[in-house]
């Protein structure tokens, strides 16, 4: 009698159920907004709101990271 393929991975030791890495807006949105970095781009207004923000809240920002000038030569 032939077994499913569902029974044939658990024989197998394959039906270890692994969560796929969940890349639903919402969830891009919340570790987006856990790990907030300066914007890049926007408005003005987007720009004005930035840097009010990281006045006002100035350990919920992660540090910006330098951009290295490789137009040094």
């Amino acid at each position: 009698m032939p077994i499913s393929p569902d029974e044939f991975l658990k024989k197998h030791g394959f039906d270890k159920e692994e969560d796929s890495p969940d890349h639903s807006l919402q969830h891009n949105a919340i570790e987006h907004a856990k790990h907030l970095r300066r914007p890049h781009a926007g408005t003005p207004h987007d720009w004005e709101d930035w840097e009010r923000y990281k006045r006002e809240h100035p350990g919920e920002v992660e540090p910006e990271e330098k951009e290295s000038d490789n137009s040094k030569g």
